[in-house]
């Protein structure tokens, strides 16, 4: 019920303006140069509603749609566009949530995997989907959670 208009506005910019019109300066790009991989950074939240995070949880899951969307417009001429989806990453922005023994312990005992993941766990998804191992991969949205989305 406290959610500014500015915080709303601000996160949106952020992560589903600035994502789109990225994605369309590069697919100029690679329209002209015979194709390429586009790889968004989408959240478990693309999949899931979230609390308390109304603006991240409406951008993630709009970056989920734009990935489709464009996948879909932009195959046919070489492009593939994915998402990689993280789950809980030990970084900067979960330091409040990891610092929270009861949250912390709550979050632990949903992921199967019983870790916060590192931003290095991202690495072999992009890899993937950069490579031509992944050249018939289009519109793709995979998590990399440590097994959240699959309890």
């Amino acid at each position: 019920m406290e959610f500014s208009e500015k915080d709303w506005d601000d996160v949106m910019n952020v992560n589903i303006k600035s994502a789109f019109f990225m994605s369309q300066a590069v697919g100029r790009h690679f329209i002209a140069n015979g194709g390429g991989k586009i790889i968004n950074i989408a959240s478990m939240l693309s999949f899931q509603g979230g609390i308390r995070v109304p603006s991240y949880t409406a951008s993630k899951s709009g970056i989920a749609g734009i990935t489709r969307l464009l996948a879909n417009e932009w195959a046919s001429r070489n492009i593939n566009v994915n998402a990689i989806a993280p789950g809980y990453m030990a970084t900067d922005n979960t330091a409040q949530l990891r610092a929270d023994e009861d949250r912390s312990k709550a979050i632990l005992d949903r992921i199967p995997a019983g870790r916060w993941g590192s931003p290095a766990d991202l690495g072999g998804a992009a890899v993937f989907l950069a490579s031509s191992a992944a050249d018939y991969v289009n519109g793709a949205v995979l998590p990399v959670d440590g097994g959240w989305l699959a309890r």
